[in-house]
């Protein structure tokens, strides 16, 4: 949620060492007599490459057919060969909608999410294809506490809060109770994200009648995390790389049925930190 930069020098002290932990058609009414009557026409816009330039929505395959012809004319012209530029137009294309697939985000651009936010959210999408929904930029009622990202699948419900640290700092834990990011203690963000996880627990357990358990956790971007998960506090903290696996490797607990319905609490009590429009 929130980018450190301290530009600070770790601090000297006494690391214990960490355990590991493994890992909606309805009929249409019929069409009103006098409309069946009618014998006037909308007119249709010829479609045309200016009508769709200026279209927004199509600004990225205009960039995306600039970037691939470039590359093709240069490296056609440079090597001879149009053969060799037909392929280097096709491998720029590719390369432009993977780029634009990793830094584009659902959120819209006005709210600025993270970079961590951003990152977590591409690695989530890849989940959906296996049954997997999830909430970005959820606000809890009553505070201005944020679940960066909620996640509900067949292994669990999930709140990830995605935290960009300075790289430059080392990541250490002392007893499992205390995790350090160079000498700054990071207790409060600890506290903050099992807070938000049992207040999404508690609203989506009383909309449903029954306990629903959310499992918090950190996924830190920036400096090495020098284990694989590990649980602080009761939260789950490991690497943003991870978020994935983290969530994957738990046993399945969840039916479909189950988990569209928890989605559905979960979207009527958690409202989106920004409203749409």
């Amino acid at each position: 949620m929130s980018d450190v930069d301290t530009g600070l020098a770790p601090e000297d002290g006494h690391d214990t060492s960490p355990i590991w932990v493994s890992d909606e058609s309805s009929d249409r009414p019929a069409t009103p007599p006098e409309e069946a009557a009618s014998t006037t026409y909308a007119p249709v816009e010829r479609a045309s490459l200016k009508a769709l330039a200026s279209r927004f929505d199509y600004h990225h395959l205009l960039r995306r057919a600039l970037v691939a012809l470039a590359a093709g004319v240069v490296v056609g012209f440079l090597l001879g060969g149009w053969r060799i530029g037909l392929t280097a137009a096709i491998v720029a294309a590719i390369a432009d909608t993977m780029y634009r697939a990793r830094s584009v985000s659902s959120i819209p651009a006005w709210r600025r999410p993270s970079a961590a936010e951003r990152r977590t959210e591409y690695q989530l999408k890849r989940l959906e294809r296996n049954g997997f929904r999830t909430l970005h930029a959820r606000a809890v009622p009553g505070s201005d506490a944020q679940i960066d990202h909620l996640v509900i699948g067949p292994t669990g419900v999930y709140a990830v809060d995605s935290e960009k640290w300075d790289k430059r700092l080392p990541v250490r834990v002392q007893s499992h109770r205390k995790l350090f990011h160079g000498p700054f203690n990071q207790k409060p963000r600890l506290d903050e994200a099992r807070w938000e996880a049992s207040q999404a627990s508690e609203l989506i357990g009383k909309a449903l009648g029954r306990e629903i358990q959310v499992v918090p956790s950190l996924a830190i971007y920036g400096p090495a995390i020098p284990w694989r998960i590990l649980n602080v506090r009761d939260v789950d903290v490991f690497s943003g790389s991870m978020v994935r696996k983290w969530i994957t490797k738990r046993e399945r607990s969840l039916t479909s049925a189950e988990i569209d319905s928890i989605y559905r609490a979960a979207e009527r009590v958690l409202p989106p930190r920004y409203p749409e429009g």
